[in-house]
């Protein structure tokens, strides 16, 4: 069949762009989908080779494979050879059990399972890839025990979606103990083809605590470094906060360290009765959009600085939010509380995973 005759149908196509996006498909298979789409494309089969970086002999095979099978023709055809005996089940049913206390390690390795079967790792590595099960990797999880979960999860999502007329929402946090780190030698810069470099190890030159107030309908943020986060800092960003925003309703929400909740501040709040705090569960801080904009100053401004001390360290942490409060944008909660109730507690579920 001539390539400028490859016809690929709409839905064929949507799945073979989508090939050559996905980091999960196997980069045999993002091959074939770029030579049918090239060859589609009236590329022709000598293009299609030097386009893809194949010989011509590939793109014939690969074409007319899918001239004659579509999709189902790109896959890998069995190869020949004794038939295997354990199968892709019997692994996985291995893999889901802990190893023997003998070998003292927490979890399968290829190699070890490999050799407890009497296989090969390579036949365990494509029966992990196929079912999508990867026993080096470990992630957390952590449920809330506050009995006023419920409560607090609807007040505080309320805020976000359906904010108090006349009245501004703020998030309130400290991030603390934020190191001034100093490379134990220059930095190696950015290059074609090379990363910005950095040693490994560094020097502490001390560390300072951020206080930071988002306000969501715009971004804005206000802020105020402090060498402790006690009770006093607290108290003192609070009025700082209470006086960039004059004469206006303030719901300000913040997590249940202790510090929030001291006689001194309860004493405070009831003088100035236009601050109503709401604070998020416990164990409950994601719901705190103030530690989203913690997590970009962290990575575009601290993680891969280099202060000789502190007082660069605050520097640099103005300077950023000063950027950021010229180019700030809206932070905007999508999910109802409905939606988030049943993530956040403990959950009777078949596969018993938690």
């Amino acid at each position: 069949m001539p390539s400028s005759g490859l016809m690929v149908s709409g839905e064929d196509r949507a799945i073979l762009e989508s090939w050559t996006r996905s980091r999960a498909i196997r980069a045999s298979h993002v091959e074939r989908a770029r030579i049918v789409l090239a060859v589609a494309d009236g590329h022709g089969t000598a293009g299609t080779a030097r386009l893809v970086g194949v010989s011509r002999p590939t793109v014939i095979k690969w074409r007319d494979r899918f001239a004659a099978h579509g999709l189902t023709g790109l896959d890998d055809e069995p190869r020949p050879g004794r038939p295997k005996i354990v199968d892709d089940a019997s692994i996985i049913a291995a893999t889901l059990e802990p190893p023997p206390g003998t070998l003292a390690v927490t979890h399968w390795s290829s190699r070890l399972l490999g050799r407890h079967l009497g296989i090969g790792d390579a036949t365990v590595a494509r029966a992990w890839r196929k079912y999508h099960v990867q026993p080096w990797r470990q992630e957390t999880f952590k449920f809330s025990t506050d009995p006023e979960l419920e409560a607090k999860v609807r007040d505080v999502v309320g805020l976000y979606l359906n904010p108090p007329e006349k009245a501004l929402v703020l998030c309130v946090d400290e991030k603390s103990q934020i190191q001034a780190l100093n490379r134990t030698a220059p930095m190696l810069p950015l290059r074609p083809g090379l990363p910005e470099k950095a040693t490994h190890d560094y020097k502490r030159n001390g560390t300072t605590t951020l206080f930071a107030a988002l306000e969501i309908a715009t971004g804005k943020v206000t802020d105020q470094c402090y060498d402790r986060h006690g009770k006093a800092e607290f108290l003192d960003f609070l009025k700082k906060v209470a006086k960039a925003y004059p004469r206006r309703e303030l719901h300000v929400v913040l997590d249940n360290y202790h510090t929030h909740k001291h006689a001194e501040v309860n004493a405070w709040l009831a003088r100035n009765p236009r601050i109503t705090l709401h604070f998020t569960p416990t164990s409950g801080s994601w719901l705190n959009l103030v530690e989203v904009f913690f997590g970009i100053i962290t990575r575009q401004a601290i993680r891969r600085g280099s202060f000789d001390n502190v007082k660069q360290l605050v520097t640099a942490i103005r300077r950023f939010i000063d950027g950021w409060n010229d180019r700030c944008h809206p932070f905007t909660w999508t999910k109802t509380a409905d939606q988030i109730l049943p993530h956040t507690t403990r959950q009777r579920t078949s596969d018993a995973r938690h």
